[in-house]
């Protein structure tokens, strides 16, 4: 990185100011070390939304990229009904994956997620 290009760290400080949370802090050091694509790569998002991120003009919603922030980069868990203790980012990615009734664990999944304490949305929905 040429010395005067700014660092995803100060980009996070300049955008986000004391407000950045510690989950866009560490996104931000971990593409410092890396890069944005490389992580974008690791947490299967684009390259876009991390960028977007860092600089707090994101229009969606960041809960999912926070999800697998704490999933994969910060190894955070929860207890899943059908996997045991798994990261976030695996939560995530088997709620987003798609239904097959010839794998008996996708089946045991299809009928634990709905209810599960865990599924993002189901904060919203109560």
């Amino acid at each position: 990185m040429p010395n005067d290009a700014i660092t995803n760290e100060a980009t996070v400080r300049l955008s986000w100011g004391k407000a950045a949370p510690e989950w866009i802090v560490l996104l931000a050091e971990c593409c410092d070390k890396a890069s944005q694509s490389a992580i974008a790569r690791k947490l299967n998002v684009s390259g876009s939304m991390i960028n977007q991120a860092l600089k707090n003009s994101y229009a969606g919603r960041l809960d999912r990229l926070e999800q697998r922030v704490r999933g994969e980069l910060m190894h955070e868990t929860v207890g899943c009904p059908v996997l045991g203790e798994i990261t976030k980012r695996r939560c995530l990615d088997e709620q987003n994956r798609p239904h097959a009734s010839t794998n008996a664990v996708r089946v045991e999944l299809r009928r634990a997620c709905p209810r599960c304490p865990n599924r993002m949305g189901a904060k919203e929905a109560s």
